[in-house]
């Protein structure tokens, strides 16, 4: 225990925030805004890969599926390696590791997620696509003003607990020397030589604390929605139906 107070006492800075604003950050702020900017920048891709995922024209279907499965199909440390090697040719520089690695993750988390919008356009019921279509609503329309709403809307709770994943997966920057959490624990370990345990279990305690948290928040926003629903579900069946009130009157 007294060694992992020393160490985190004499190593906080390099885990948690660096030296900002005066040097470099520290491994859980690169971790958080490589996760943050990652997942932020891979949803209007998400998005439009969901679309075409459920799109009746199959020039869009088709290639849209394909592109999911393949990444889906792939180790997330193989795309790094490729992206590592691609886009200096592509661009014809060199970029760095945390560019790398936010590539990567929004080609990869890209995929992950147009799967989780599309579950959300699946689970909604059919006659809404046909109401609005019936009321000569566009296809483009009523997805951008019906479905999607929605379909975003009760799939935050999946959402969330794709950034959790995505903060696991940015321990994989290790290998390209992005300075994330577990560069900077092992950047302590090779510094003290002798104290491994303690230096990984604080790695292994910040993860979780993080993720649990998170977890927990994916969980608290899911029951909100849920009840939200059921809310309303209760006001539609309370409701008298229009034709019932014609009658009445």
């Amino acid at each position: 225990m007294n060694d992992i107070l020393s160490i985190l006492r004499d190593n906080w800075t390099l885990l948690l925030i660096g030296q900002y604003p005066n040097g470099p950050l520290g491994g859980l702020a690169i971790t958080l805004i490589l996760s943050a900017v990652g997942l932020a920048l891979a949803f209007p891709v998400s998005v439009l890969l969901a679309v075409a995922r459920v799109s009746p024209i199959w020039i869009l279907r088709i290639p849209a599926t394909v592109i999911v499965y393949v990444i889906r199909g792939v180790p997330l440390i193989m795309f790094i390696f490729w992206v590592y090697f691609f886009v200096p040719l592509l661009i014809g520089r060199t970029v760095s590791g945390f560019t790398t690695m936010l590539v990567t993750l929004v080609i990869y988390q890209a995929a992950y997620l147009a799967e989780v919008i599309r579950a959300g356009i699946e689970g909604l019921p059919k006659g809404q696509f046909e109401a609005s279509r019936a009321l000569g609503m566009s296809y483009m329309q009523t997805m951008a003003k019906i479905v999607l709403p929605q379909a975003l809307y009760n799939m935050l709770p999946a959402m969330v607990s794709q950034f959790v994943s995505t903060i696991k997966e940015t321990s994989l920057g290790y290998v390209i020397s992005v300075n994330e959490l577990t560069f900077a624990a092992n950047q302590i370990n090779t510094t003290l030589l002798t104290k491994p345990f303690p230096v990984f279990f604080i790695l292994a305690l910040i993860y979780f604390v993080l993720c649990f948290t998170l977890t927990r928040f994916a969980r608290a926003l899911e029951k909100r929605i849920a009840a939200k629903r059921a809310g309303a579900s209760q006001v539609q069946v309370r409701s008298p139906s229009p034709s019932l009130t014609a009658e009445a009157a």
